[in-house]
């Protein structure tokens, strides 16, 4: 196995330094974008939960709704019957 010349193993090693010479940057740019991706997905879960917050308030007031609305159907039913009672009664 041939080895390799100086010049050629100088040639790698430069290429090695320029490469590890670049990650500072690289790993500044990527500390950045993620910064960028928490503030972004912060924002994004914060309006979440408002719009959950809001259908929530929105759903129990329609519940309520719906409740009352089959408690006055039960109270008619329910008088509905106390008159038919009292009409087999008075027969």
């Amino acid at each position: 196995m041939a080895r390799e010349t100086l010049e050629k193993r100088v040639d790698n090693l430069n290429q090695r330094v320029t490469a590890v010479e670049q990650l500072p940057e690289r790993v500044t740019a990527l500390e950045s974008q993620i910064v960028q991706l928490r503030g972004e997905m912060r924002s994004e879960f914060s309006a979440i939960r408002g719009e959950m917050r809001e259908q929530g308030q929105e759903l129990r007031q329609e519940m309520r709704d719906l409740f009352a609305q089959s408690e006055r159907h039960a109270r008619v039913l329910h008088e509905d019957v106390i008159g038919r009672i009292a009409a087999l009664r008075e027969r």
